[in-house]
């Protein structure tokens, strides 16, 4: 995808573009923000877009209020790139730590269909259409890995379209012992199970290297 600049974006440091980038992508594929269309969302005003986003589905609140309370000191954004900075570090951190499943369904539904979701969460279609339209409330543990997945689509999402990421998950990796990453992700798996915890290092490997 090809980005446009501008002089905006050129003058907002290299640390506050990396992190909005950073909670940006997490945030899509989370379903809690619109894909990117421009560089402009990494500057200073696509951090508080990010900021506000996160807010409406209850993340990271104590961010944005310390964000807002800045700008409305004297009518007018007055909070530096510096604090951007370390906002954004913050709502990073809290995007890690906070499955959104009414949001994460339609998002990660968005590269897998169900036949294929359903054996990677460890339920059943039946199970999975009943969540994704909100006639049972997700449990917490699937929950928990549908967030995983959509932070595993986030990181792959840098260097693959949906069908690439789909490719990925039946391929062998040699990181992997030679498995799959599905293979890696059955039956009633935890995030922080080591197999899980390999995929995702597999997959945030990716963006290291694309930022090299």
């Amino acid at each position: 995808m090809q980005f446009e600049t501008s002089s905006v974006v050129a003058s907002v440091s290299p640390d506050v573009r990396r992190l909005t980038f950073e909670a940006y992508r997490r945030a899509e594929a989370m379903g809690l923000v619109e894909p990117i269309t421009s560089m402009d969302d990494f500057d200073v005003s696509g951090a508080r877009k990010v900021l506000r986003s996160v807010k409406d589905a209850g993340i990271a609140r104590s961010s944005v209020l310390e964000l807002e309370t800045a700008d409305q000191a004297n009518g007018e954004p007055t909070t530096n790139g510096h604090d951007i900075a370390d906002l954004m570090r913050a709502v990073i951190a809290a995007l890690e730590a906070s499955p959104a499943p009414n949001s994460e369904w339609r998002s990660v539904a968005r590269v897998f269909d169900a036949e294929h979701l359903a054996p990677l969460l460890g339920i059943s279609v039946s199970s999975l259409r009943r969540y994704q339209a909100g006639t049972r409330s997700t449990p917490d543990d699937v929950a928990a890995r549908l967030h995983f997945l959509a932070l595993v689509i986030s990181d792959l999402a840098g260097a693959y379209n949906d069908i690439g990421i789909r490719r990925w998950f039946q391929r062998e990796r040699t990181p992997l012992d030679d498995k799959t990453p599905a293979g890696l992700l059955t039956g009633e798996w935890s995030p922080e199970d080591e197999g899980p915890r390999r995929v995702r290092q597999l997959a945030q490997a990716l963006v290291s290297l694309s930022g090299t």
